[in-house]
């Protein structure tokens, strides 16, 4: 019932412990005077999709990165806003609950009133849904007191997580004009994110003074860019599934008669999966990206998985762990492309009993092969995205059940002479996402939230609240703000210098590199986790001593401070030109020259459209 958010709840003497925590905030936030440097214009990461991103964003495309400055910063041209007038500003929860969401509200309403008291911050109650019927709920010392640092949105709660349809833009429209906001805040993932981007588009050229900021905040990781590090909630969720895996190493280790296949939630990526990996070192992980680049088949990842059963028995070891990402049905080639027959039938009204009968024979072949609980699963109705519903379908328990034939088969041929098989099942996702969140996530969470009212004192719209340096101290954070637009790009459909980007501009989720420190750090370590059980158990989450101000392995080993490279090669063209004025010597300007001119025939290809496009977005 609507009456229910908002309520104070009864904490438990840890929760109460964790309400007591205040994050610190970055010396460029504190104060109630707002300093800002904007820097160059942005573009996209895509040549070929920035004239369609221009065409479509006129009025929000191309925006500069916004700095937040400490006090003592020497810049000449930044911008310095001093007077704070009473603003109005809506906030709405969209996407999968993700601890530390309720910091990002905290922090925002924190940072409205230590810059007027007498601003407001409303509450959609019940997500998007709420937003359009314009329920509302006031933001209140009271109402936060017993929502800081805990996980869920059970302050607001949240609904069908979009704003697409004319229908519903307009009606968020109608919303902001009817309650005044000067701001809209939408805290979600990539299909909010890119909702936000239309509608700041939307609203600018409505003339609509309300300004639209988004925030990254999504337990898949899979909002990660130039200017997003990680998202809020990733920390959390990975360490609280890498305390549950690890558990089950250690009683895999003991009883040495069982294998435990783990599915994580993920979406179509898998983060999730691989930072667990590196926290807990299971025996086996299934990346959907590795399956997808070499066009593994479910028979293939049965014979991986198998092979290494075998080879494990072999040492008279009969137990192990095995974790599956979420959207690993969607990597498999051949199962992604049943699922897609499935919603072109659905999108053709066919009615669940009859999709089966209405299937190529390929795909009826492959369906019938598959065990009733999976067709039943694959049959679920689509996401309102299109995708299928990931987290109902039971994978772990698919290839559990095909490892076990396979071994048997084995076993019967005399390849495989060791004991029995046995398999159990986990999907560990609800039990993390509505964890207390980490120090960490209730620390970015409420600096985010308190970024977003910097960003509108500045008067932006279409930006997200970001901070770079994540994996240093707070103190150490760099606060700013990019527009949605240069997050956004078009996917490619095809490969090569001819390939042509199809669909909308988006900001799509980014997938694990297969190029990148962290996957390559479990690939030096794949053998050894394999054989040698060398399980890892990081414990519970840690709020003071010890272990809490422990960031993801993933965060640490990459280098992803790029608002700080943007900063530093401005330094460096600024000395270009204290170096090179009218009256240098011939032997500087020559030397300028060459290497200027090298710098920009190297970046020319680098940016062309040919160059770019032979990657898939």
């Amino acid at each position: 019932m609507d009456s229910d958010y908002g309520v104070p709840r009864e904490l438990s003497d840890l929760q109460k412990k964790r309400a007591e925590y205040h994050p610190e905030i970055p010396p460029c936030l504190q104060g109630t005077t707002v300093r800002v440097e904007f820097g160059d214009r942005t573009t996209t990461s895509d040549p070929s999709s920035d004239h369609v991103i221009r065409r479509l964003f006129p009025h929000t495309y191309g925006q500069p990165l916004a700095h937040f400055l400490r006090a003592t910063a020497k810049v000449a041209d930044a911008q310095i806003i001093t007077e704070h007038p009473i603003v109005r500003v809506g906030v709405v929860f969209c996407g999968r609950q993700s601890p530390g969401g309720h910091n990002v509200v905290w922090g925002l309403y924190n940072a409205i009133k230590i810059h007027n008291t007498n601003s407001t911050l409303l509450g959609f109650v019940g997500g998007t849904e709420g937003l359009f019927a314009q329920k509302t709920l006031e933001i209140t010392e009271d109402v936060v007191s017993t929502y800081k640092n805990q996980g869920g949105y059970d302050l607001l709660g949240r609904t069908k997580d979009q704003i697409r349809t004319s229908e519903q833009v307009n009606a968020t429209l109608i919303a902001c004009r009817s309650l005044r906001l000067d701001g809209l805040v939408i805290i979600g993932g990539v299909t909010s994110n890119t909702d936000a981007a239309h509608l700041a588009e939307i609203f600018a050229v409505a003339k609509s003074p309300t300004k639209v900021v988004g925030v990254p905040v999504t337990l898949n990781g899979d909002l990660k860019n130039q200017f997003v590090e990680t998202s809020v909630g990733f920390d959390t969720i990975s360490k609280v599934n890498s305390q549950l895996i690890s558990n089950v190493c250690t009683d895999a280790l003991s009883a040495e008669k069982y294998y435990y296949f783990i599915r994580l939630m993920g979406r179509k990526a898998s983060h999730v999966a691989l930072e667990c990996t590196l926290q807990s070192h299971p025996n086996l992980v299934i990346l959907g990206e590795e399956v997808a680049a070499y066009k593994l088949t479910i028979f293939d990842i049965t014979k991986q998985i198998c092979d290494a059963v075998q080879a494990r028995a072999e040492q008279d070891k009969y137990h192990g762990v095995v974790l599956i990402p979420e959207g690993l049905v969607e990597s498999i080639p051949e199962l992604y492309a049943l699922l897609q027959e499935i919603n072109v039938l659905y999108k053709q009204g066919v009615s669940v009993d009859n999709i089966s009968t209405q299937l190529s024979p390929w795909a009826s072949a492959l369906f019938e092969f598959l065990p009733p609980f999976i067709r039943r699963q694959l049959l679920l109705i689509p996401e309102s995205d299109d995708s299928a519903q990931l987290s109902q379908i039971e994978m772990e328990k698919l290839l559990a059940q095909l490892v076990e034939t396979e071994i048997n088969k084995r076993m019967k041929e005399g390849t495989y002479k060791g004991k029995k098989f046995n398999a159990i099942c986990h999907f560990f996702g609800y039990q993390a996402r509505g964890s207390l969140p980490s120090k960490f996530d209730c620390d970015y969470g409420y600096v985010l939230g308190y970024i977003c009212y910097h960003i509108l004192a500045a008067g932006l719209n279409g930006y997200m609240a970001t901070i770079t340096n994540l994996k240093n101290p707070s103190n150490k954070w760099r606060c700013g703000a990019a527009p949605l637009t240069a997050m956004m790009t078009i996917k490619r459909w095809a490969r090569g210098p001819g390939a042509s980007s199809i669909g909308k501009p988006a900001i799509h989720p980014v997938t694990v590199d297969l190029k990148g420190k962290a996957y390559e750090l479990w690939r030096q370590n794949a053998a050894k986790f394999l054989m040698d059980d060398i399980y890892r158990n990081p414990g519970p989450l840690q709020f003071d001593g010890a272990g809490c101000d422990a960031k993801t392995i993933t965060l640490c080993v990459e280098d992803q401070d790029y608002m700080g490279r943007i900063k530093k090669l401005q330094e460096y063209l600024d000395k270009v030109k204290s170096f090179v004025k009218p009256g240098c010597s011939q032997d500087v300007l020559k030397a300028a020259l060459s290497s200027m001119a090298s710098v920009t025939d190297v970046l020319s290809v680098m940016t062309s459209p040919s160059f770019t496009g032979h990657t898939p977005m």
